[in-house]
């Protein structure tokens, strides 16, 4: 299985739920998640841009080839959207998996449910912690409860 995890950047989740699946032998992949290289690739790449939005957009673009065969390639697609801030990105690459009919697990919090709930409706599950999605997972791949 192949599970591909979108979303904020700032704290450990990805960690906690590789860690957790690590026995259930799942392919993971993600974007890249050192955040001045995401920002700066295009540039760094293919030459510096005076203009702001071009400097963005570049990087925007590189790492969009990254992502797309990421939820392309994946069977399922794990979307976390954070406390902290406003992953705009994660609501669009739940709309690309969507549109691409993967399976679709979203992790929130409960405080988020009102601003995402066209995304919650697209999933097939929600989730609140990244050990629910481990045993989410868990139950994919082979069938069982947690203990």
């Amino acid at each position: 299985m192949s599970v591909y995890l979108s979303g904020e950047i700032h704290t450990d989740w990805r960690e906690q739920i590789i860690e957790g699946a690590e026995a259930l032998g799942i392919h993971f992949n993600a974007p890249v998640t050192d955040h001045a290289a995401s920002d700066d690739c295009g540039v760094a790449i293919l030459g510096a841009e005076e203009n702001k939005f071009w400097h963005d957009h570049k990087g925007a673009k590189l790492n969009a080839i990254r992502t797309r065969k990421g939820i392309e390639e994946a069977d399922v697609v794990v979307v976390r959207f954070g406390e902290k801030y406003k992953q705009w990105n994660a609501a669009f690459d739940a709309g690309y998996a969507a549109a691409l009919g993967k399976s679709i697990i979203v992790l929130s919090q409960p405080e988020h449910q009102h601003a995402l709930k066209e995304v919650h409706a697209a999933a097939l599950a929600v989730a609140q912690t990244p050990q629910q999605v481990v045993e989410m997972l868990t139950y994919v791949a082979e069938g069982t409860l947690p203990k």
